[in-house]
């Protein structure tokens, strides 16, 4: 069967958007949204990004992707309010970059955080016995503290992390690893400094970063629309005006405790304010 809309595509330019923290749920979102762009063959893409990143499986896999379909279209990554950590990773997926002056980008590096509540734990009288396999299977329990070889052996894999995302920066922006490293230290610019660095290729706003994209495929940026490809509303927010707005600060609030709980002990590409 032949898809009848398929020109109707050609003649416009994806567009999708990745906010908030990089998670699963992220992942897979945006992996559908770009299988269908590359199914109805939209010339381009225009990938906006605010986000101060996340887990780091997770950012690699849509990196991947945006990689592969970078193959056969053109991918123009737009940095909004916030791009930062794993942001920036996914980024590099993209042939050009543009920011604004004062996007927050950087924080280039990984952390891995856990709790001890070893203090409280003895003060309201609480222990555990704990039988395992091996003397890491509890790494980062949060009843004790970490030992040194626990220490050494999560540094390591820290660093292991962090320098595939500088050689991930360094081929995305043709710059050296040395370079890279230069900046790559956890610390975050603007993008008026991203630019500088070599970060970024352009300064302007989402709607200059679409206006190129139509510039590099040979359409009119004047007349060019972005056909943006977004997760399915819920049910309730399709029939009552403002029930997603009304949700949507309580929402936001649990999805980050929830993201919070979830990832603790696992390396993070994510800027933490």
């Amino acid at each position: 069967m032949v898809w009848p809309f398929k020109p109707k595509f050609r003649k416009q330019i994806a567009r999708i958007e990745i906010t908030g923290a990089i998670a699963g749920a992220t992942r897979k979102r945006v992996l559908e949204a770009l299988k269908t762009v590359e199914e109805k063959k939209f010339p381009a893409l225009l990938l906006r990004i605010d986000s101060p990143g996340g887990t780091v499986g997770d950012s690699q896999e849509i990196y991947s992707a945006l990689k592969r379909l970078r193959e056969k279209i053109k991918v123009v990554a737009s940095f909004g309010n916030i791009s930062a950590s794993g942001g920036v990773y996914i980024g590099m997926g993209a042939e050009h970059i543009v920011a604004n002056p004062g996007t927050i980008t950087g924080s280039i590096g990984v952390i891995l955080r856990g709790n001890n509540l070893e203090r409280l734990l003895e003060k309201i009288g609480v222990s555990f016995q704990v039988i395992k396999s091996g003397p890491y299977k509890d790494i980062l329990a949060f009843d004790r503290e970490l030992t040194q070889p626990e220490e050494n052996i999560l540094q390591e894999l820290i660093d292991t992390s962090y320098q595939q995302f500088v050689q991930t920066v360094a081929e995305g922006r043709s710059l050296t690893v040395e370079a890279v490293k230069s900046f790559a230290d956890g610390r975050i610019f603007t993008g008026q400094q991203a630019l500088a660095l070599g970060v970024v290729d352009r300064l302007g706003t989402e709607e200059d970063a679409r206006r190129w994209t139509a510039e590099l495929v040979g359409l009119d940026p004047e007349k060019t629309l972005c056909y943006t490809l977004e997760e399915r509303k819920p049910l309730l927010s399709r029939f009552i005006p403002g029930s997603r707005q009304f949700s949507s600060g309580i929402g936001a609030g649990i999805d980050w405790l929830e993201f919070e709980m979830s990832t603790s002990g696992l390396p993070l590409w994510l800027y933490r304010p």
